[in-house]
């Protein structure tokens, strides 16, 4: 696989700024949760893999925010059903 750059990718997302935010919220959301990459994972870091979905144009900032708020509002119903579970018992 072909090294990615920072250059690369900011041909989709112009700021480094933004850049860089988005690539990190990837790559915990890869390494935190059941989420699969859209690319090959190859053995990557979840950092790599999350720069080679920006760059193939796979990810953008509103895609990325969806999967975020459906992971916290997934994470939110786990804890109330714990929550449930513990007072039937």
């Amino acid at each position: 696989m072909a090294r990615i750059t920072v250059e690369d990718c900011l041909e989709k997302i112009p700021s480094r700024f933004d850049l860089i935010l988005m690539a990190s919220k990837r790559a915990r959301q890869l390494s935190t949760t059941s989420r699969d990459p859209l690319v090959e994972w190859d053995n990557d870091k979840p950092t790599l893999v999350a720069l080679r979905e920006i760059e193939e144009g796979l990810l953008d900032r509103e895609t990325l925010e969806k999967t975020l708020e459906e992971d916290l509002l997934l994470d939110e119903f786990s804890a109330s059903s714990n929550k449930e579970d513990e007072k039937i018992r």
